[in-house]
C-alpha cells in the first residue's frame, strides 16, 4: 500500500466537533501495548467521544478461542489486523452478541450454544463502554465506564451483569441493557453500525435494487418509523370497527331502556302508600338524631370563628402576594432596562473595535508614508550636497591644474588625522552620555510607579479617615442623644411621628428604629448581632399600608431624594410575641439572636422573627468553634451562625465581616470615641507621612528629569559635532583624491547626479501627496472612533443609577418575600389549630354518626319530627300490611325500578365511550397527517444528503455516479461511471470490476455513515475485493471521515498489515496472533427455532 502524506491527515483544521478531550490519556489503564501506534504529528486540540464507544473487549472460551483480550480500543480509529483465523471476526461477533444481538445476526451461527468452545461448559464476553460527560447514562451509579458481562451456557441460555466502572454489579436485567443501548443509540443489528464480513459480501454481490433500498431504510431507521406509522394506522382502523360496533349496540340498548321505562310507569299505583311509609320511616330515623346534634352546636360555632380568621389570613397572604408581584415586576422592569443598555453597549462594541483597528491601520499607513517621504528627502539633500561638492571639485581642478599642491596635501593629511582622533573621543563621550540617559529614564519610571502607588494608598487612607470622622461625630452626638446613632435626622423624625400620631394620622404609632428598642444581654455579642440584623436596626414597623404611606411622607421631609432611607416593615401589630418553640434552634451552650436580646415590645420581636428569623440564628463567639458546630451537624432548625467578630458561618461556607466595631449597639460610647480619635490621629499621621514621601518622590522626579534633559541636549550636541567632523574628513579626503580624477569624468558624474535629483524630487512630490491623503483618512478615523467611544461611555453612565435602583428593588423583593412567608407561617399555624378543633368535632360526631348513618340510609334529607317514636312505629306496621296485600297482585316495584336504572346507566356509559373514541380518531387523523408529511420531508432530506455525500466521495477518484430512489416501489438504483461523466454513460454497479464495485460500495457505506447516528462503526474486511489503488483511496476516505467525526469510534477489521498508516494518537492498531496449527473451521451447527428464541 502506498505511503500516505501525513501532513494531509488529521490536520487541525479537519477537527469539526466542539467537544474537547485530551486524548493522551484515553488509555488510562496502563502503558500502550506493543501493537499500538500513537499519533505524534503535532495535532493541536483533539476531540473524542464521551459516551457509547467501546473501550475494551475480552473473550473467554468464545468460538475457538480460549482467551482473547482484553483489547483496548482508542476513541477514534482502530484497526484489528491479523491473518485469517486469528480471531478478528470473533471480536466483531462477540461485540454483536455481547450487546444483546441474536446469533443469526452475526452470520456465524444460528444459536448461542454454537459460540461456546468445544470441550467447555460456557463462554464469557466482557465489553466496556465509555460513560463520560453531560450525556452519560446514570453517571452517579455507573461512573465513567459501563461494563457489560454476558455468560453463555452450553444449553444456549445467557445471563447479563451490568457493572459500574469500579466493578460493582448494578443490574442483571436485559431491560437495563436495552435502556443503555437506547440512551447511547447503539444498534448492533444496524448494518451501518456493524457491517459483518458475510453481510458485506452479500451486499457486494446483491443485484436486487429492493435489497439496497431496504439497506438504506434500515440504516437510517426510516424502516422503524414506517413500521410505527403502519401500526398506528392499523390501531386506528380497529378503533373505527369498535365505534361501528358500539353504535349498533347503542341502538339495541336504547330500545331496551324504553321498554323498562314503560314497565316502570305501569306500576305507579302503589306510589302513594309507599311514599307515606317512607316518610314515616324518615321521621322515625331523624327523631333519634335531634337530641345528639344539640351537643355539637357549640363546637361548630368555635370552628366557624376560626374559619373566618383563616379567611382573613388568606386575604392577607393574597395581598402580600400582590405586593410581591409588584416588587418583582419593578425589579424585572429595571433589569430589562439594564439589559437593553447592556445589549446596546455590546452591539456597539464590535463597531468600536473595528473603528479602533481601522484607526491603527491608517496610522500605520500614514507613518509608513511619512518614513518614505523623509527617506526621499534625506536622499535628495545628500544628492544636492554631492552636486555642490562635485561642482566645487571641478572648479578647483580647473584652477589648480598647473600648481604644485604637495605642501597643501601634507597639511590636509595632518588635519584629517587630528579630526579622526577627535571623532573617536566624541563617540566615546556619546556612548557614556547614552548610558546616563538610560539610567535617568529608568530612575524616573521607577519613581513614577512608586508615586502612583503612594497616591492610591493616600486616597484609600483619606476615605477611611473621612468615614472615621463621620462616625466619630455621630458617636459624640449620640452622647447627648443616643437616637442620633441611628442617623442625624432620627430625633427630628421621631418628634414628627409623635406629632402626626397626636393628630390622628396613624392607626397605630409606628415603632422604630428597631435597634433602639432592643438591649443586649451580653455586650460582647454586639458586633455579631449587628452583622446579623444589618439595616433592620434602622428600620420602622407600621400596622398597615396606610400608616406606611404617612411615614414615607414624613421621611421625605428629612431624607433628600437619592439618599438611602430606613426600611419600613408592614405587619399587623399584636400584643403577644410569636410562639416559635417548635421552629427555633436550640443548643445547650450557645444562644440564638432571639434569646441574646431583651425585647420588651412584641411588635419589634415579631418583626425581627418575620424578617430575619432570629430564632434560627446561633451566636458563637469563637470562630473555630462556630465552624466546627456548623460543619459537623448543625442543631435542628439552625440555618446559620455569627461569631463575636461579626463573621457569618454556614454549613460549608464562611464569610468574614468588614466592620471592626459595632456602630449602633455598643454601650461603652466613651471607649469607642477614644479608639476612633486615636485611629483618626493615626490616619492623619499616615497621610502626612505619605504626603512627605510623595513630595520627596516628586522632587527626585523633577531633578532626574532636569538631568535627563541636559544629557539629551549634550547627546544631541555630540551628534552634531561628530557629523560635522566626519563631513569635514570626507571633504578633505575628496580634495585629496580629486587630483587624479579627470575633469570630464567628474562632469559626467555631476550630470548623472542632477538626473537622480530630479527623479527623487518627483518621487518626493508623489509621496507628499499620498502622505497628505493618508493623514486626512487618519483624522477621519480618529473622529469616528472618538464618537463611538463617547456613546459607549454615555451608556455606561446611564447604567450606574439603574444598578442602584436594581439593588433597591432586589431588597424590596426580599422584604416582600419575607412578609409573604410570615403570613404563610401564621396561616399554617392557625390552620393546624383549626384542624385540631375539627378533629375534636369528629370525635364528638362519631357517637352521632352511628345514628345519622342509619337515618341517612332511610332518608338522606333532614326533616322536622313532632310525633313520638311509638306512634310512628304503629303507623309504619299498619301501612306495611296494606302494601303487602297490594304486592301480591302487582309484583315488586323496586326490582322493576332497579332494572330500569341499570339499563339507562349502561346506555349512557356506552354513548360516552363512543363519543370519546370518535374525538380520539379525529385527533389521531390530524396528528398522523402532520407526522406523515414530516416523515416524507425527513426521508427526502436524508435521500438528498446521501446523494450529495455519494457524489462527493466518488469524485475523489474522478468517478461519476448517481442514486435514484423510488420510494413508491421501494427500490434504490446506483449507477457509477469510473471515467469522466461527460464521456460515457452511467453503468450499473453489476458492470463494474470487483475493485471498482468495492470502492463504490465503500462510498455508499460512507454516505450512510454521514447521515446515520451511532457512537461507533465496525467494518469487517471492507477491502477484501479491492486492488492496491482502490484500497488506498478507500482507506484515505475512511480516515478522512474519521478525522471529521472524532466524536465517533471506527473499528476496521482487515487482513492487511496497515504498516503504511501515518503516526497519530487517534489511530490504534491491534494485531492478532497467528492461529494455532491444525485449526480449520469453527464448530457451528444448526439448531431449532426454539433454541434461537431462547437465545
Amino acid at each position: 500500500m502506498a505511503k500516505r502524506k501525513e501532513g494531509n491527515f488529521f490536520s487541525p483544521e479537519n477537527a469539526k466537533r466542539p467537544r474537547q478531550e485530551e486524548l493522551d490519556d484515553f488509555d488510562k489503564d496502563g502503558d500502550e501495548d506493543e501493537y499500538t501506534v500513537s499519533f505524534t504529528n503535532g495535532t493541536s486540540t483533539l476531540t473524542a467521544a464521551e459516551v457509547g464507544i467501546i473501550e475494551s473487549i475480552q473473550l473467554r472460551n468464545f468460538m475457538c478461542h480460549s482467551m482473547l483480550g482484553p483489547f483496548k480500543f482508542g476513541s477514534n480509529v482502530n484497526f484489528v489486523v491479523g491473518n485469517n483465523g486469528s480471531g478478528k471476526s470473533a471480536v466483531l461477533t462477540a461485540l454483536i452478541v455481547g450487546l444483546g444481538g441474536k446469533a443469526i445476526a452475526t452470520n456465524r451461527g444460528s444459536s448461542l450454544k454454537g459460540f461456546v468452545k468445544d470441550g467447555q461448559n460456557s463462554a464469557d464476553i466482557s465489553i466496556t463502554l465509555r460513560n463520560r460527560g453531560d450525556d452519560a447514562y446514570r453517571a452517579n451509579v455507573y461512573g465513567d465506564s459501563i461494563i457489560v458481562q454476558q455468560h453463555i451456557s452450553m444449553d444456549g441460555s445467557r445471563s447479563y451483569k451490568l457493572k459500574s466502572g469500579t466493578g460493582a454489579v448494578v443490574s442483571t436485567k436485559k431491560e437495563e441493557l436495552i435502556g443503555i443501548l437506547d440512551h447511547f443509540n447503539i444498534q448492533v443489528d444496524n448494518p451501518v453500525s456493524v457491517l459483518t464480513q458475510e453481510m458485506s459480501k452479500q451486499f457486494l454481490q446483491s443485484k436486487n435494487e429492493g435489497d439496497k433500498y431496504k439497506f438504506f431504510m434500515k440504516a437510517t431507521q426510516l424502516e422503524q418509523m414506517k413500521e410505527d406509522y403502519s401500526y398506528i394506522m392499523e390501531t386506528k382502523e380497529r378503533t373505527k370497527e369498535q365505534i361501528n360496533q358500539g353504535e349498533e349496540r347503542l341502538t339495541e340498548l336504547k330500545r331496551q331502556c324504553l321498554e323498562k321505562e314503560e314497565r316502570f310507569q305501569s306500576i305507579t299505583g302503589l306510589s302513594a302508600m309507599k311514599t307515606n311509609l317512607e316518610y314515616l320511616k324518615h321521621e322515625m330515623a331523624w327523631a333519634v338524631v335531634n337530641e345528639i346534634e344539640k351537643q355539637l352546636n357549640a363546637i361548630r360555632d368555635n370552628i366557624k370563628i376560626g374559619e373566618d380568621r383563616a379567611a382573613r389570613l388568606e386575604r392577607k397572604t393574597e395581598e402580600q402576594q400582590v405586593r410581591l408581584n409588584e416588587a418583582e415586576k419593578k425589579y424585572k422592569d429595571i433589569q430589562d432596562k439594564l439589559e437593553k443598555i447592556s445589549q446596546e453597549t455590546n452591539a456597539r462594541a464590535p463597531e468600536c473595535m473595528a473603528l479602533k483597528a481601522d484607526l491603527t491601520s491608517k496610522k500605520g499607513a500614514y507613518n509608513e508614508a511619512e518614513v518614505l517621504y523623509n527617506r526621499s528627502l534625506n536622499e535628495y539633500r545628500a544628492l544636492r550636497k554631492d552636486d555642490e561638492q562635485l561642482c566645487k571639485r571641478i572648479e578647483e581642478l580647473r584652477k589648480s591644474a598647473d600648481q604644485s599642491l604637495e605642501p597643501e596635501r601634507l597639511e590636509r593629511q595632518k588635519k584629517i588625522s587630528w579630526l579622526k582622533e577627535r571623532v573617536k573621543a566624541l563617540q566615546d563621550q556619546e556612548s557614556s552620555v547614552n548610558q546616563d540617559i538610560e539610567q535617568f529614564q529608568q530612575a524616573i519610571e521607577k519613581d513614577k510607579e512608586e508615586h502612583t502607588r503612594i497616591k492610591s494608598e493616600e486616597l484609600d487612607v483619606k476615605n477611611t479617615l473621612n468615614y472615621n470622622q463621620r462616625q466619630l461625630k455621630e458617636l459624640k452626638d449620640s452622647k447627648t442623644d443616643q437616637l442620633k446613632r441611628f442617623g442625624p435626622h432620627v430625633p427630628a423624625l421621631l418628634e414628627a411621628i409623635d406629632d402626626a400620631y397626636r393628630r390622628g394620622h396613624f392607626t397605630y404609632k409606628p415603632v422604630g428604629p428597631l435597634g433602639a428598642c432592643i438591649h443586649l444581654r451580653d455586650p460582647e455579642l454586639a458586633l455579631a448581632i449587628e452583622s446579623c440584623l444589618k439595616g433592620l436596626l434602622q428600620a420602622y414597623c407600621c400596622h398597615n399600608h396606610a400608616d406606611e404611606r404617612v411615614l414615607q411622607a414624613l421621611m421625605r421631609r428629612f431624607y433628600s431624594p437619592g439618599t438611602s432611607r430606613p426600611q419600613i416593615i408592614v405587619s399587623e401589630f399584636q400584643n403577644e410575641m410569636y410562639d416559635v418553640r417548635h421552629r427555633a434552634a436550640h443548643h445547650p451552650e450557645f444562644p440564638t439572636v432571639l434569646t441574646a436580646l431583651e425585647i420588651n415590645n412584641a411588635v419589634v420581636a415579631n418583626s425581627l422573627i418575620d424578617m430575619r428569623s432570629i430564632e434560627t440564628v446561633l451566636l458563637i463567639k469563637n470562630n473555630s468553634v462556630a465552624r466546627a458546630v456548623m460543619n459537623k451537624k448543625p442543631p435542628k432548625n439552625c440555618r446559620e451562625a455569627f461569631t463575636a467578630d461579626g463573621d457569618q458561618v454556614f454549613a460549608g461556607r464562611y464569610y468574614s465581616c468588614n466592620n471592626k466595631r459595632p456602630k449602633f449597639l455598643s454601650r461603652d460610647v466613651d471607649s469607642e470615641i477614644s479608639d476612633l480619635e486615636n485611629e483618626v490621629e493615626n490616619k492623619k499621621a499616615q497621610i502626612l507621612n505619605l504626603q512627605q514621601h510623595l513630595s520627596a518622590l516628586e522632587k527626585d522626579i523633577n531633578c532626574n528629569e532636569e538631568l535627563l534633559r541636559r544629557c539629551q541636549l549634550h547627546y544631541k550636541e555630540l551628534k552634531v559635532k561628530i557629523r560635522k567632523s566626519i563631513s569635514e574628513i570626507r571633504e578633505l579626503e575628496n580634495i585629496e583624491e580629486h587630483q587624479s580624477v579627470d575633469i570630464a569624468t567628474l562632469e559626467d558624474e555631476a550630470q548623472e547626479n542632477k538626473i537622480k535629483m530630479k527623479m527623487v524630487e518627483k518621487n518626493m512630490e508623489q509621496q507628499k501627496g499620498n502622505m497628505e491623503h493618508l493623514k486626512s483618512l487618519k483624522i477621519e478615523a480618529e473622529n469616528k472612533y472618538d464618537a463611538i467611544k463617547q456613546k459607549i461611555t454615555q451608556l455606561s453612565e446611564l447604567a450606574d443609577p439603574l444598578k442602584d435602583e436594581l439593588n433597591l428593588a432586589d431588597s424590596e423583593v426580599d422584604n416582600q418575600k419575607r412578609g409573604k412567608r410570615h403570613y404563610e407561617d401564621k396561616q399554617k399555624e392557625h390552620l393546624d389549630t383549626l384542624n385540631k378543633k375539627k378533629r375534636e368535632l369528629d370525635m364528638k360526631e362519631k357517637e352521632l354518626e352511628e345514628k345519622m348513618s342509619q337515618a341517612r340510609q332511610i332518608c338522606p334529607e333532614r326533616i322536622e319530627v313532632k310525633k313520638s317514636a311509638s306512634i310512628l312505629d304503629k303507623e309504619i306496621n299498619r301501612l306495611r300490611q296494606k302494601i303487602q296485600a297490594e304486592h301480591a297482585s302487582h309484583g315488586d316495584r323496586e326490582e322493576i325500578m332497579r332494572q330500569y336504572q341499570e339499563a339507562r346507566e349502561t346506555y349512557l356509559d356506552l354513548d360516552n365511550k363512543v363519543r370519546t373514541l370518535k374525538r380520539f380518531i379525529k385527533l389521531l387523523e390530524e396528528i398522523m397527517t402532520h407526522r406523515y408529511k414530516t416523515y416524507q420531508q425527513f426521508r427526502r432530506c436524508l435521500t438528498l444528503r446521501c446523494k450529495l455525500y455519494f457524489d462527493n466521495l466518488l469524485s475523489q477518484r474522478a468517478y461519476c455516479g448517481k442514486m435514484n430512489f423510488d420510494h413508491k416501489n421501494e427500490t434504490l438504483t446506483i449507477s457509477v461511471q469510473p471515467g469522466e461523466g461527460n464521456k460515457a454513460a452511467f453503468n450499473d454497479m453489476r458492470a463494474l470490476s470487483g475493485g471498482e464495485r468495492s470502492f463504490s460500495t465503500v462510498c455508499f457505506i460512507l454516505s450512510l455513515w454521514s447521515i446515520a447516528e451511532s457512537p461507533f462503526r465496525c467494518l469487517d474486511e471492507f477491502d477484501v475485493y479491492m486492488d492496491m489503488v482502490n484500497r488506498r483511496i478507500a482507506m484515505d476516505m475512511i480516515l478522512k471521515m474519521a478525522d471529521s467525526q472524532r466524536f465517533r469510534q471506527f473499528i476496521l477489521l482487515t487482513p492487511q498489515s496497515m504498516s503504511s498508516l501515518p503516526s497519530s494518537k487517534l489511530i490504534r492498531i491491534l494485531r492478532m496472533s497467528d492461529p494455532e496449527r491444525g485449526q480449520t473451521t469453527l464448530p457451528f451447527r444448526p439448531v431449532s427455532q426454539e433454541e434461537e428464541d431462547r437465545s
